[in-house]
């Protein structure tokens, strides 16, 4: 059986603590389609210089930012690494070589989406990292080198945001700036149409991208996860709401 593959808006770290529609609608998914063998993860919060993958047997939960409270910081998110999963990724990754992590845990992209998802910790994590050194061509070349994780149980989670500005949240604001729900209307066309060559040239998405994705790491994430859609198969977006003015949560699940 293939598993589906899915791309989330993962928003604020304080969706791992409270009771909103973002996290009801990633514990709706997951209960959705079946339950993977093992999650690989491609964060936005993992840049790197090189293709990571985490290797560690029990990865801990990495508290990467500051500023909220305590509740946040004292969450742990206990699930198992596979360091078997780990070099079968490394061995499926022919574009560029891959550096095997057993130190590296689970940030924030990761575990406050799998928190929802998967409670009880019972999945094994894997983490990609994103050589953000490499143009937006690579990272979709790399997503299809994964694609036989799909027949092997694994499910590929993407998480980052469409839109994702910081410079211009707005936190009195609920709702999306309209440059931000434009682009973020445009990306989901594109991805109805399966035009894979635009949303690899995202930046070529009319005049909204540049506020849109001003940095790439939280928009290479939904690449992998649309370089493993097969012809014919579905793409159900989930969590459509843009926020704040330039955050978009946006999520979207492929073959489920």
């Amino acid at each position: 059986m293939k598993m589906p593959a899915l791309f989330v808006g993962h928003g604020s770290p304080m969706n791992a603590i409270e009771d909103n529609a973002f996290r009801r609608g990633w514990a709706d998914i997951a209960r959705a389609i079946p339950k993977p063998r093992a999650v690989l993860c491609v964060s936005a919060h993992w840049e790197t210089r090189a293709v990571g993958v985490t290797a560690a047997e029990r990865p801990e939960t990495i508290h990467d930012f500051y500023g909220f409270p305590d509740e946040l910081f004292a969450v742990r998110y206990p699930a198992p690494g596979d360091p078997t999963l780990a070099r079968a990724v490394a061995d499926l990754v022919t574009s560029a070589p891959v550096v095997l992590d057993p130190r590296r845990g689970l940030d924030h992209g990761a575990w406050s989406v799998l928190t929802a998802m998967y409670p009880e910790a019972d999945v094994p994590i894997v983490q990609l990292g994103l050589d953000t050194s490499r143009p937006a061509e690579f990272h979709y070349a790399l997503g299809r080198e994964l694609a036989p994780l799909r027949d092997r149980g694994v499910l590929v989670l993407g998480s980052g945001n469409i839109v994702h500005n910081l410079g211009l949240i707005d936190f009195r604001r609920a709702g999306g700036a309209d440059w931000a729900v434009r682009f973020d209307a445009v990306v989901r066309e594109r991805i109805r149409a399966g035009d894979r060559a635009a949303l690899v040239r995202y930046e070529e998405l009319g005049p909204d991208a540049a506020l849109a994705v001003p940095t790439p790491e939280h928009f290479l994430p939904v690449l992998y996860v649309l370089a493993l859609q097969q012809s014919g198969e579905s793409a159900r977006f989930f969590n459509t709401e843009t926020l704040m003015s330039s955050i978009s949560m946006t999520s979207v699940a492929i073959g489920a």
